[in-house]
């Protein structure tokens, strides 16, 4: 069963719980009307027998007959009072359960609300989407002229919650659930993370604090990019090209795109690098890895808004990104491979490291695109040895055919430092339409060596991250541990661009950065590429003629490389494709082939020595 697919039963197994759970409350709210139906049909029945035995008394003639009479009375009075007190009584138990239930109820009414305003706005893009095909297919023999003809082909490169809570520990192999409570009083340990300022340096000094030290002045950096424009787009054009055609040569214009390659838009995910600037300066190591759950966590802020497709690297593509003046870090990204697409990273700060490669599998789900990244991801802090490693959970892409696109993550992902074998277990918890929780939730436990939960982290990865220390332990609620914490405080909060950045392909402000002209760097780098840069200047009808050639290049580049293998079949000299900044070796953590930095690009920048790179862009 697929990881999908489990989510999928998830949901429908939380609906079906919610359900029974309503047909017995509303089962008990009958039982209880239906005993105040029955006391009213009781009083009515009283009432008239006393007020029968009244109107006798008022009718009599004798005194014996009376004292009959009155005796009469007095019983039917009492059983009228024995009644009153039956309907009091069930009348304060239906409100009593009604009170109960009503906020509950209102809360699920709104949820339900809320779920039809989104599918009302599915149905109607789905009409507008089907009306759009029709109008494209009617017309499929004198199609009208959008910005691209019907000759053209594109080729793309191949490719706040509640006080009380429950997570999943991993102790040893094992997943326990436990039951979180949080403390008024914040109770923090004496080895808290100390105040990180420009001004002061760990222990150890890398090559990017060196940097830092020299009192470098802030380099003043565009904060916009052009607005995206408003074309128009022939999608039968596009859906006529991809018939018969293989998955990795289906045209795929600029249109679907924003302009920033894969190499630009996994640097972005050091925008918050100043989690890793804190975490190298905590002296307790659980600590330091709750900033460094927090930073993981906060890599997928953007996609809750962003859902353009970044530009896949060339062979041979390079990014470099110098933000030493001001973040604290320099980073260097290289495609250093095409079959399959991967590239590799390597990223110095202010008192750490951080290297990964990165790689994906994709499968089309239908309803959705499904993607696995398959790299692993490493960070040092060489003051302490602390060496951290993780996978990036999966990410799920809906809406595809039809409507309007929107990003998920969802799945476990497991932070281990090597160093003191202390474990973050962080559990994305998948949008389900049959839930009322917070969307886009991340639940996590940071333990030690020995498996004792130090630290719970709650939020969203599109809004910020909560920690709260582990106080005590008190028995368990439902058989689950019950973990006492301190007051949670907030160690991750998302900075939201303004509005005007909506038609700027929702960029940060960092994103609008990444891309900006810059002089001295190697001519493979990301901003050079030109299709990429039309497509930022507005130019879109130019930025695909040039994606063509670009990518045709690079495919005879890749039938030469065939025909070297095939040269090589018959012994004859042949050397297979090196990066030229990273190079393979083994990995002392995981005993995989991984690409890791020379070190020699920032030495050939400041010589301005190119004579190493290829000829990949026009």
């Amino acid at each position: 069963m697929t990881e999908s697919d489990e989510d999928e039963d998830y949901s429908l197994l939380l609906a079906q719980t919610d359900k029974n759970e309503i047909q017995g409350i509303l089962k008990t709210l009958n039982a209880k009307l239906e005993d105040l139906n029955t006391c009213n049909d009781l009083i009515l029945k009283h009432g008239f027998a006393l007020q029968q035995s009244l109107s006798e008394i008022e009718n009599l003639e004798t005194v014996p007959d009376a004292v009959t009479k009155i005796q009469n009375v007095n019983e039917k009075a009492t059983l009228f009072r024995m009644t009153s007190n039956a309907v009091i009584n069930a009348c304060r138990d239906y409100l009593q359960l009604a009170q109960t239930q009503g906020l509950k109820w209102m809360k699920m009414i709104q949820h339900e609300h809320e779920q039809r305003l989104h599918l009302e706005e599915m149905v109607e893009q789905l009409a507008k989407q089907h009306s759009l095909l029709e109008r494209a297919a009617k017309g499929a023999s004198a199609i009208s002229p959008g910005i691209h003809s019907d000759g053209d082909e594109f080729y793309d490169t191949e490719e706040e919650t509640g006080s009380d809570f429950v997570l999943t520990i991993p102790p040893k192999g094992q997943v326990q659930s436990v039951c979180v409570t949080n403390q008024c009083e914040d109770n923090e340990s004496d080895s808290e993370c100390k105040a990180s300022s420009a001004s002061e340096s760990p222990t150890h000094s890398t090559n990017a604090e060196k940097d830092n030290k020299s009192l470098v002045p802030v380099k003043n950096r565009r904060l916009t990019v052009p607005e995206k424009p408003n074309y128009s787009l022939n999608l039968w054009s596009i859906m006529k090209n991809c018939i018969g055609k293989e998955l990795t040569k289906i045209p795929m214009p600029v249109n679907f795109s924003e302009p920033l390659s894969t190499l630009q838009r996994l640097t972005e995910e050091y925008e918050y690098s100043d989690l890793l600037d804190k975490a190298a300066q905590c002296s307790d190591s659980c600590e330091q890895m709750a900033y460094v759950a927090a930073y993981t966590v906060s890599a997928y802020a953007t996609t809750s808004n962003r859902t353009g497709k970044p530009f896949n690297p060339l062979l041979g593509e390079t990014y470099e990104c110098d933000r030493t003046d001001d973040y604290g870090w320099r980073c260097l990204s290289e495609q250093v491979s095409h079959h399959p697409p991967m590239l590799a990273q390597h990223c110095e700060g202010r008192g750490w490291i951080c290297w990964q490669e990165f790689t994906m599998s994709s499968k089309f789900r239908g309803k959705y695109l499904q993607i696995i990244p398959l790299g692993i991801a490493h960070l040092l802090f060489p003051a302490s040895g602390n060496h951290y490693t993780w996978r990036k959970v999966t990410t799920f892409v809906h809406n595809i055919i039809v409507g309007k696109l929107w990003v998920d993550h969802s799945g476990e992902m497991e932070i281990v430092n090597h160093h003191t074998e202390d474990k973050c277990h962080l559990r994305f918890i998948p949008y389900s339409y049959f839930s009322w929780e917070v969307p886009r939730q991340v639940t996590g436990v940071v333990t030690d060596h020995e498996g004792n939960a130090k630290f719970v982290l709650q939020g969203t990865w599109d809004n910020k991250m909560e920690s709260a220390r582990v106080l005590n332990s008190h028995g368990s609620v439902k058989g689950k541990p019950l973990l006492e914490t301190s007051t949670p405080k907030t160690i991750w909060r998302r900075q939201f661009p303004g509005p005007e950045y909506e038609k700027m392909y929702n960029f940060t402000v960092l994103a609008c950065q990444l891309n900006e002209p810059e002089e001295g760097v190697a001519p493979t780098d990301s901003r050079v590429r030109p299709d990429q840069r039309l497509m930022e200047d507005g130019a879109w009808d130019e930025a695909n003629r040039i994606k063509v050639q670009l990518e045709e290049k690079q495919r005879q580049v890749h039938r030469k490389k065939e025909e070297a293998e095939e040269a090589a079949t018959e012994e004859l000299p042949y050397q297979g494709y090196e990066p030229i900044w990273f190079a393979k070796e083994t990995d002392e953590i995981t005993g995989n082939p991984v690409h890791k930095f020379k070190g020699e690009y920032w030495k050939c920048k400041e010589n301005q020595d190119w004579s190493r790179c290829p000829d990949i862009y026009l």
